[in-house]
């Protein structure tokens, strides 16, 4: 089972051959519109969305690509 994350959780992700870190924002359980794309979640299947430390810009990932700090 994939690690859970809660808003304000510190992860870190791997991101253009490097690794980014930033903050959750939220769970995302359902189908819907979020970092300028649709992103398709259920219960069973969340995604999160995290705020970049260095851009500032939003991501949505899979747990399973993230891993807390």
């Amino acid at each position: 089972m994939a690690e859970e994350f809660s808003k304000g959780d510190h992860v870190t992700w791997k991101s253009h051959g490097s690794e980014a870190e930033g903050t959750v924002q939220r769970e995302i359980t359902s189908d819907t519109e979020a970092a300028g794309r649709t992103v398709r979640a259920s219960e069973d299947d969340p995604q999160y969305e995290v705020k970049s430390d260095k851009s500032g810009k939003t991501a949505v990932h899979k747990p399973g690509a993230l891993e807390k700090d």
